[in-house]
């Protein structure tokens, strides 16, 4: 049985179909057949293949669910060759966590109630503007903030202002923090080390 074309594909012809026209989010996964990661196969076509393919962060007058392919003209592109090396080493660093909403992988999906939370490669500067795919500037995103699902998560806390939040707390969350953070680093407390 043959196959159709990729959600990947079927994006870039309802772009190209309207272009110049504001395009809402929703019609866009539409027009994928329902990709479940539509929002990926955008940005590998703005900045994987150069279509230069707008959103809020690009002009004000785009609300949070809307894109606009504005010229079928394409920048440059570049490539992503993260080795599996070094996406699993950010992983480990990282704690198999999301750095922007703290779920971990396996967590229930907030958004996808029938699955679970999956983590990819971030950039913390975006290639688009310089980035590249060295560790220092990769860090494990769920797949929710890496579409931008959740792009009101909270800046991470300070060192000052996450002990102040712990202090305060019920002596079992201190407890509960505590567990948590020997299971993560794998120690005792005999063990610990006074960290500066």
């Amino acid at each position: 049985m043959a196959r159709g074309p990729g959600s990947k594909r079927l994006i870039l012809e309802y772009f190209l179909n309207n272009l110049g026209k504001v395009l809402k989010s929703r019609d866009i996964q539409i027009a994928s057949g329902g990709a479940s990661e539509w929002a990926r196969r955008v940005r590998e076509l703005r900045n994987e293949e150069g279509y230069q393919i707008l959103s809020h962060k690009d002009r004000a007058d785009l609300k949070q669910d809307e894109y606009l392919l504005e010229t079928d003209k394409r920048l440059p592109a570049f490539n992503r060759k993260i080795s599996k090396e070094t996406r699993a080493w950010v992983l480990e660093r990282n704690g198999y966590t999301c750095q922007m909403c703290g779920l971990a992988a396996g967590d229930p999906d907030p958004f996808h109630t029938t699955r679970t939370v999956r983590l990819t490669m971030g950039h913390i500067i975006d290639k688009s503007k310089g980035g590249d795919d060295s560790p220092g500037n990769l860090r494990s995103v769920c797949t929710n903030c890496n579409e931008g699902l959740q792009n009101t998560a909270l800046p991470k806390p300070d060192r000052v202002y996450l002990l102040s939040q712990i202090r305060r707390a019920t002596i079992p969350d201190q407890q509960a923090v505590l567990k948590w953070l020997l299971e993560k680093f794998k120690q005792r407390p005999d063990q610990s080390e006074d960290t500066k």
